[in-house]
C-alpha cells in the first residue's frame, strides 16, 4: 500500500500522484482523456519529477558548501526519494520528505520539503513548501517538471501545438552544454512575440531555457481548441523539454537553474540558490486548468 498512488477527484478531473518522489503520474478529464506524458520507456519514463534540493546539474556532480564538498545527482534528491503522507482527503493530498542520514552526505541542512496536491472543477494546484527546520540558513533551489502530452487529446497534430506566453519574451535563452551546465553562449529565442511554434528539431540540442521570464503564466495547445492554461507565481525561470520523437512536452517551472560552464564557487554563489532562514518557508505554485 505504501508505494500505491493516491487519487484525489474533483467533478471533472482525476489525478494519481505517487509517494515515490510526490510525484504526478495522470491527470484525467471527466472523458477519461489522459493529459499527462505517455512515459514511453523508449524516450523518458519520467511524469513529473520533483526538483530539489538543485535544479538541474551541478559541475562533475559536486558542490561545495562551507568548505566541504558533497555529491548530489543531477536534478537532486527528491525525485528518488519516498514522501510520507501526511493528509489524504478525496480532492487533495499532502506529502512531506525531511532530512535523514539518506539526504545528509548530498545535502547538509535540515529540512522540510512539502508537495501539497489540490483538484477543485478544472484546476489542479501544486504547491511545493521548503521549510528550514534548522539551526542555521538552508540554501536550496527548487524546480516542477511535469511532463503533459503532446499532442494533447483534444484535437490537432503535434504541429499544430504552441506555447503562448503572458507576455511577450524577446529575450535570449540559455544553451545547454554537452555536460548539462549552462553554457557561455546564448541561444537566439524561438518565441515570435508570444507565442513559440512547437515542433521536435526545437529540442534537438536539449531543454529551452529562459534564465529571466516576464510571464508567469502561459497557454499550451492547440489554437482554438480546449488546451492547458499554466501558471507559475513564484517562480523566475522556466524550461521547456522533450526528446525528439516522443509524445510529451515537459513545462518546468523553476526557482533555480544549473551550473555555468566550469562554475567553481560556494553553493551559496551559485546562479539560482535562494536562502531560507532557520524556522522559515518558502512556497512556489503550479496550476494547471484545463479547458
Amino acid at each position: 500500500m505504501a508505494n500505491e498512488s493516491v487519487k484525489i477527484v474533483s467533478n471533472f478531473l482525476t489525478a494519481e500522484i505517487a509517494p515515490h518522489g510526490a510525484e504526478l503520474r495522470s491527470l484525467v478529464d471527466s472523458e477519461g482523456r489522459q493529459l499527462m506524458t505517455d512515459a514511453d520507456p523508449a524516450y523518458w519514463t519520467g511524469h513529473a519529477p520533483v526538483l530539489f534540493p538543485i535544479v538541474g546539474r551541478v559541475n562533475n556532480d559536486r558542490y561545495r558548501q562551507d568548505g566541504v564538498e558533497y555529491e548530489i545527482p543531477k536534478h537532486g534528491f527528491a525525485r528518488r526519494s519516498h514522501f510520507e503522507i501526511v493528509e489524504s482527503h478525496p480532492a487533495s493530498v499532502l506529502f512531506r520528505l525531511t532530512d535523514s542520514p539518506a539526504t545528509r552526505p548530498h545535502y547538509p541542512f535540515a529540512f522540510a520539503l512539502e508537495m501539497r496536491f489540490m483538484l477543485h472543477e478544472r484546476t489542479l494546484s501544486m504547491t511545493a513548501t521548503v521549510r528550514n527546520t534548522g539551526s542555521v540558513p538552508m540554501l536550496a533551489s527548487f524546480g516542477f517538471h511535469p511532463a503533459f502530452a503532446w499532442p494533447l487529446p483534444f484535437g490537432g497534430t503535434k504541429e499544430d501545438h504552441v506555447v503562448r506566453f503572458e507576455h511577450k519574451e524577446p529575450g535570449a535563452l540559455k544553451e545547454i552544454s554537452r555536460d548539462g551546465l549552462i553554457a557561455a553562449e546564448e541561444r537566439a529565442t524561438p518565441v515570435v512575440g508570444d507565442t513559440i511554434a512547437l515542433k521536435d528539431s526545437l529540442f534537438s540540442r536539449d531543454a529551452l531555457v529562459w534564465d529571466t521570464l516576464h510571464s508567469r503564466a502561459l497557454r499550451y495547445g492547440v489554437p482554438g481548441q480546449p488546451g492547458l492554461s499554466i501558471a507559475f507565481p513564484d517562480t523566475d525561470r522556466l524550461g521547456l523539454w522533450m526528446k525528439p520523437g516522443a509524445r510529451y512536452l515537459c513545462i518546468e517551472p523553476w526557482a533555480g537553474i544549473a551550473d555555468p560552464e566550469h562554475y567553481d564557487g560556494e553553493f551559496r554563489a551559485k546562479p539560482g540558490v535562494f536562502e531560507v532562514a532557520p524556522g522559515d518557508e518558502r512556497s512556489f505554485r503550479m496550476t494547471v486548468t484545463v479547458g
